[in-house]
Parts: structure tokens; sequence; C-alpha cells
């Protein structure tokens, strides 16, 4: 049984104040391309099918022709609703859309939904988690002590009718320890939603979501396929994909990958103002696609980013590599502010005030009240 793993569409995403809709249009028609050629037996959609809870007009326009579209091929498509989701809304009428061959995640309730196929192999099980929080599962499960996310995802898929002759895949949406995040991903506190990828044990297939770089974690069936664009430019080096998975007898997983051109990519270039507009430097060059561009000069550019506009008229970004710019560098901190937990940010505040790092029991202390403040607002 074949099927396709995709997952982040985040349909309505902005980038640098760029809308992504054309470009998102675009990769699903691509992406309705490779379903008519493999022509799978299944499309997995492991979560943040929007960008947001509340999606706009456009995105949900966009996933439901994205959907209609797929019903063509007469494919089962299953979706979990992700982090950027609201389960609520990616639950609505999904029961009614079963009819259809399309299975979304409904609102967790304690138990794990799925649907059963068949093939000359016999029976795949398709498990359908949607993104879980501690809060999400301690509730119905009051006896049973649940402070980690590990935690959380072990007693959701505890109890499983996992039948061990029968192959069973499952979708998740979570942060597995030991994958690689981007920047365009949300941190939280100091690795507070990392699960243990031993929680998925006893799963053919886990069809993951969350990350946007295409990996594996722990075993090549453990697999995050990552985003269907970039959506940040620490992505820009990043080939996308979508991962084509093939179970056949119980025990052999088959996964290859196959890319996705974009309509305009995500770049990082980097020269002097007159390199960057001497026209036999550029001409020839995509420069409609999305850049980041670097500048060398030691002097800054008067109105540098209008004007280099006028040739690249999809930069999103602009910074200089000079001098000026390395010793800054060297003085001040090298990690972003935006890539730092608030724990980490915490220890530096403290220092700065009193002249001396915190003890060990404040920073346990300082911890369980970030952990319990976190806890509260999810």
């Amino acid at each position: 049984m074949k099927f396709l793993h995709l997952s982040d569409l985040h349909l309505g995403k902005r980038v640098n104040e760029y809308s992504m809709l054309e470009d998102q249009e675009d990769i699903l028609a691509k992406i309705l391309e490779i379903v008519e050629k493999e022509r799978p037996d299944g499309v997995l959609i492991a979560g943040d099918i929007y960008d947001k809870p509340v999606p706009g007009t456009e995105a949900v326009q966009m996933f439901d022709n994205f959907l209609y579209q797929l019903s063509k091929y007469h494919v089962q498509v299953f979706a979990i609703s992700g982090n950027h989701d609201s389960p609520e809304r990616i639950a609505f009428g999904a029961r009614l859309m079963e009819r259809s061959g399309v299975h979304l995640s409904l609102v967790y309730n304690g138990n794990v939904q799925s649907v059963t196929m068949e093939d000359d192999y016999g029976k795949v099980h398709i498990y359908l988690l949607p993104f879980l929080k501690p809060s999400y599962v301690r509730r119905f499960y009051k006896e049973t002590e649940i402070e980690s996310y590990t935690e959380a995802l072990a007693t959701a898929l505890q109890g499983l009718p996992l039948e061990p002759s029968d192959r069973n895949i499952l979708l998740s949406h979570q942060f597995v320890t030991g994958a690689n995040r981007s920047e365009s991903e949300e941190i939280s506190v100091g690795g507070l939603d990392n699960v243990d990828v031993t929680v998925y044990k006893g799963f053919d297939y886990v069809a993951l979501g969350h990350l946007h770089a295409p990996q594996h974690v722990g075993s090549e069936s453990v697999r995050y396929c990552g985003t269907p664009l970039k959506y940040s430019f620490s992505e820009a080096k990043q080939e996308k994909s979508v991962s084509v998975v093939e179970l056949k007898e119980k025990g052999t997983c088959l996964i290859r990958t196959i890319p996705l051109l974009p309509r305009r990519d995500l770049r990082e270039i980097k020269g002097s103002y007159l390199e960057l507009t001497t026209k036999s430097n550029y001409e020839g060059t995509k420069v409609e696609d999305y850049l980041h561009i670097t500048l060398t000069d030691e002097e800054d550019i008067l109105d540098a980013i209008r004007k280099l506009r006028v040739i690249y008229p999809n930069l999103m970004k602009l910074d200089y590599d000079n001098q000026r710019t390395r010793y800054h560098m060297q003085v001040t901190e090298t990690k972003a502010v935006e890539q730092k937990s608030p724990m980490e940010l915490f220890l530096e505040f403290y220092e700065k005030q009193n002249n001396q790092p915190m003890s060990v029991e404040q920073k346990e202390y300082t911890m369980q009240l970030i952990e319990k403040i976190w806890e509260e607002e999810l």
C-alpha cells in the first residue's frame, strides 16, 4: 500500500510580510501532479494545515479545493490538526466527509480514532492523533500523573489495539527529541514540548508533522516530511519534497522522496552594491525569488532596499557584512533573542541585574514557575 506523506502546509502564511498564497496554490497543484503520477492509496497530512487557528477565507478555500481535487483520484485522505490549527475547526464536518474518503482528526476525547484499509498483504490501520499537550490528555486520565509531553503521548497511545501481524501507521504532530528545528517553528520553554521517540514503538510508519526540515528520528520509519515550501531563510539550503511510503509485507517499509520545485525560491545572496546591480551579474538569474541580500560595502547605501527592489522585487531582508557589523557581533550576543527560550532570557536578565548567576535551587524553582505558567497558557 502506497501513501503520500505531507505536513505543515501553513496555508495563509506570511513570510516577512509577504503573502505566500500564490506560492502555496502553485505547490499544491504540483503535489496533485505527483498524486496523479504516483496513484497512492492514501495521502497523509500530519498537521498545521493552516498557519493560524482562525484561517483567512483564501486559505480555507484553497484547502477545500485541494481536497476536492484529491477526490478526483479516488484517494483516501487522512489529516490531523497541528499546533497552529484549531482542532475544532479541523474536525468540523469530519463525520460527513468520511463518506467521501476524507478522514479528519476529531477533537481529542481520550480516544485515538483509526481507519482500516486492506490490500494483498493484509490490513493497514491508520491512527489519527492530533497535536496534544499534557493538559489535553490529563482531563481524560485524572488518575494518571501526566507532567511532560512524553507522558502525555505515552498515555494517549497506551492500550491501542495494535495487532502485531497487521501494519500500523500513526499521524502525529509533535517535536521528537533529537530532531532539528528551523527558525520558522515555535520554540517552547527549554525543550518542554519534547517527546521521546520510544512512545511511537509498535508502529510500522509514523508520519510526523511540526518540524520544517525533512528528516527521520531514531529510525527511517519515524519521519518528518518537512514543509512543501521554505518559510524562513534558515531553510534556504533545504530541498523540499514529499515523502512516498510503501508498506508491503509486515516489516517492509520503503521510503523515497520526490522534490518539490517552488514557483519562487527562498535564497540568500551576498556581494557589494555594485556587484549586485551590475547587469551582467544578475541577468539571467531568478531575480523574482524571495531574497535575503547581504551587502559587503563598508558604507551604508542610501535607501538601498528601495533601490535593490527595482531589480529584485521580492527582496525580503537586507543586511550588511563589513568591519562595523562584524565588530558589533563580537561585542554583542551571537544568538538571536527570538531563538532563545524564556529560561535562557531570564537567566541572562538575572545575571545582569545581580552581577552573579542564579544558584541551582533558584534555577529549579524558576523553571517550575515557567513550566506552570506555560502549561496554564496551553
